[in-house]
């Protein structure tokens, strides 16, 4: 496994493959690796003949004020995950080089980046679509991989990749889920014990939602009153959204159907957490 943090290095490693006919595969990552992107690299070893790993937390997509310092990082840990999974190159740029001075261009994906996260986190959406169309520059991969956990982000990539003729094959993955249903995230880190405990109502709400569209309910309304009670009961948590929309572009709806969405941002203590469900997809 060869670990490589030059841009230009990165670049010639990709057109290597490329010119010899193999297919790149890429999952794109902040670090922290837990079985979730284990999820995405085993998939990905499967699906190309290079494997390429990135780990770049990236500062474009954080607000003010939000975690970016404080992020989890354990870079020895994630080469260990990704050695296990078959990864053939981890490639760890730095934002100096990446952003370097007088960086002014940027990606915007404009109307599915406004609702949800979009709302809560102004710009985050654009600094996602920047960062990943310039490592689909320098990575240069036949097909990318991304976890349906950030199901918005995964919508704006899809979005961009589209509009923007990018040649590259973007695959959705399941969310991975602990044994007690908690969505896997690199931010559960943060959560103390009692903490972890009632990070559980995401889960809760997600089911109960399923249970009620299973037996007939189709109102967006009372899903949205049943599952915001479920989270409402816990008294460290603050919801951010509780929202059920179209599942390509992200629109209202008023009347649930098998591609609905329902996405949830919820903050317990100071953590912010996510959570979705497709209500005619298995969980």
């Amino acid at each position: 496994m060869k670990i490589i943090d030059s841009i230009i290095h990165m670049q010639a490693l990709a057109i290597a493959p490329e010119r010899e006919g193999r297919r790149i595969a890429f999952v794109p990552t902040m670090g922290y690796l837990h079985e979730g992107h284990a999820s995405l690299l085993r998939e990905g070893r499967k699906r190309g003949d290079v494997l390429v790993l990135s780990i770049f937390v990236n500062p474009i997509q954080f607000g003010k004020n939000e975690d970016l310092d404080r992020y989890p990082r354990n870079m020895e840990r994630d080469c260990q995950i990704a050695d296990a999974c078959g990864v053939d190159i981890v490639f760890i740029p730095n934002a100096a080089e990446m952003y370097p001075a007088g960086f002014q261009a940027g990606v915007t994906v404009r109307d599915i980046s406004q609702p949800l996260c979009g709302a809560s986190r102004p710009g985050h959406f654009d600094g996602v679509a920047t960062v990943v169309a310039k490592l689909f520059n320098i990575v240069r991969p036949d097909v990318a991989l991304f976890g349906c956990k950030d199901y918005q982000q995964l919508a704006v990539i899809r979005r961009m990749t589209a509009d923007l003729n990018m040649p590259v094959e973007i695959v959705g993955m399941p969310i991975v889920r602990e044994v007690d249903g908690l969505a896997m995230s690199s931010r559960n880190a943060y959560l103390a014990p009692s903490e972890r405990q009632s990070a559980l109502c995401l889960f809760r709400a997600v089911k109960l939602a399923r249970e009620l569209y299973a037996a007939g309910e189709r109102s967006i309304a009372v899903l949205t009153r049943e599952a915001r009670a479920v989270i409402e009961q816990e008294p460290v948590a603050e919801i951010d959204y509780v929202e059920f929309r179209d599942g390509e572009m992200l629109h209202e709806q008023e009347i649930a159907d098998d591609s609905t969405l329902l996405a949830l941002a919820v903050k317990i203590g100071q953590t912010r957490l996510i959570d979705n469900t497709v209500l005619g997809e298995e969980l």
